[in-house]
């Protein structure tokens, strides 16, 4: 069963939830309409009853209270009565003279003004509408009428001052009573129904879209990295993207593409490279032992020292590629300890002097004066076994690469970091021939050797091309830095940074 994509997935996450809440939107919909329905038509009803508040209030100021409407109950029900049905058998006729109607009222409840009465055409009152009016006095108390209910209608009532002398109430109807507020309340829902149908499909439209705009990095990453894993290391994927997040994760994809292919393209120079170094003194060797065995050629001194030559230069190249491939960056070297790192510099250069001076190449060393005084020499924690590997290397580099007639000029000092440290830096510097800028950020890089002005010397006497990237390995190893730059001599110069001990 082939999987679902994650655009896809997402799209289905995002429909379902849209429509659980238009479901829940469409149920609380219907349930408020349903609930607020009753208390709308309350509110319609009460307020077509002015003539009944006009009747309240012309009660309460011929009476100066609601006692009348409190003790005789048939005053209520006559009183919610429109006049042309007020021939009711529980409403006593008017008395000539004015007397009143129900026995403790002053005057008539009826006023002496016909005309300021409501049109006698105004709707009576069914059964189940009285039922639900109620009269309350100022403090809310129940006067007349059925007790009000949640979500009841209620309009003040005033007298002539404009103060508030009760309250008629109308309950909400219990249910829907009217073929009307039925049709209304269905008419209602499906006009939800339709807007939330109509909101939902835009829902899921803008959804789909949303999750193939959003989402389509993230396939384009996936399948990016399978063609990494693939071995397609060349694999690219645009950054052209409107969010800011998807197009530094795509940004960051790419750069480790590049460095992974980076790595892979100096594996295989490296391979190669290794393979040539391997096969040149190989060759020779090959070349001495059959002439020997031919008879073109005697096996004398001769041939003993060219092939101890080229033997002696296959252990170099052993060792060379062991101890780079060890790297000493890696794990800290052992044993660090207080050292004098001048006094291995001056080993290394009075190591090295008889072959400078055999090659025509002068070599000066020139430090401050006060380090010639005990305990002025810069210290630093560091393997002196190591540092001296590194100085004898920079000391071989520069005499296979320097013309005959040249010099090497090496300088030390003490320098401050931008973090206020202190380090010793040793400076060297030789004359011609030079570095092209092309080939100067790959000095350290292992195998790599400026063929084009900086050649080996001639015959066998090259290096393997991993001096460099050893001396900055052990460098690095006792936290400091190895950088390489034009020399103002017209050759190399080679900066070596170390941290010193603070005295």
């Amino acid at each position: 069963m082939r999987r679902l994509s994650l655009q896809t997935k997402a799209f289905i996450a995002l429909t379902i939830l849209l429509v659980v809440m238009m479901a829940i939107f469409i149920g609380f919909s219907r349930i408020g309409l349903q609930r607020g329905l009753g208390p709308y038509v309350a509110e319609i009803e009460l307020a077509r009853m002015d003539w009944l508040v006009y009747r309240l209030q012309n009660v309460y100021q011929q009476n100066n209270s609601w006692k009348p409407m409190k003790d005789h109950p048939a005053l209520w029900r006559a009183i919610r009565r429109p006049l042309m049905n007020m021939q009711s058998e529980t409403v006593p006729e008017a008395r000539p003279g004015g007397s009143s109607l129900f026995p403790g009222a002053k005057t008539p409840f009826l006023p002496d003004d016909p005309a300021s009465m409501p049109s006698p055409l105004l709707p009576r009152p069914s059964d189940g509408l009285a039922r639900r009016l109620a009269l309350l006095n100022t403090k809310n108390e129940l006067i007349a009428g059925s007790l009000p209910t949640l979500g009841h209608a209620r309009t003040p009532l005033k007298d002539n001052d404009g103060r508030i002398i009760g309250y008629l109430v109308m309950n909400p109807p219990e249910g829907l009573e009217r073929d009307a507020d039925r049709a209304f309340l269905g008419k209602q829902l499906g006009f939800v129904l339709w807007s939330g149908a109509a909101g939902l499909l835009l829902a899921l439209l803008l959804s789909g879209w949303i999750a193939h705009r959003w989402l389509r990095p993230i396939g384009a990453l996936v399948d990016g990295a399978r063609k990494l894993a693939a071995g397609q290391l060349q694999t690219r994927i645009s950054e052209q993207v409107d969010s800011e997040e998807f197009s530094r994760l795509i940004h960051t994809f790419n750069d480790m593409a590049q460095q992974l292919d980076s790595m892979e393209t100096s594996r295989r120079q490296w391979i190669g490279d290794m393979a040539h170094e391997l096969r040149t003194p190989l060759a020779a060797m090959r070349a001495e032992i059959e002439a020997v065995q031919d008879g073109v050629r005697q096996f004398d001194d001769q041939t003993a020292m060219r092939l101890h030559r080229q033997l002696m230069r296959l252990i170099q190249l052993v060792g060379d590629l062991r101890e780079s491939a060890d790297d000493p960056a890696s794990a800290a070297p052992a044993p660090m300890a207080p050292m004098l790192p001048i006094s291995q510099l001056n080993e290394a250069v009075t190591a090295l002097q008889t072959r400078f001076d055999q090659a025509n190449v002068r070599i000066q060393l020139r430090l401050p004066n006060e380090w010639n005084t005990p305990g002025q020499a810069p210290r630093i924690r560091g393997n002196a076994q190591q540092l001296q590997r590194v100085f004898l290397n920079l000391l071989e580099n520069s005499l296979r690469y320097t013309d005959g007639g040249g010099h090497l000029q090496i300088t030390a000092s003490v320098a401050r970091e931008r973090t206020g440290a202190h380090e010793l830096q040793i400076v060297f510097d030789d004359t011609k021939p030079g570095v092209s800028p092309q080939e100067l950020p790959h000095i350290f890089e292992r195998l790599y050797r400026t063929e084009s002005s900086r050649r080996r010397a001639l015959g066998d006497m090259g290096g393997s091309g991993l001096g460099l990237a050893i001396c900055r390995s052990i460098v690095q190893a006792h936290g400091g830095k190895i950088e390489a730059d034009h020399s103002p001599l017209g050759g190399l110069r080679i900066i070596v940074a170390l941290p010193l001990l603070e005295k």
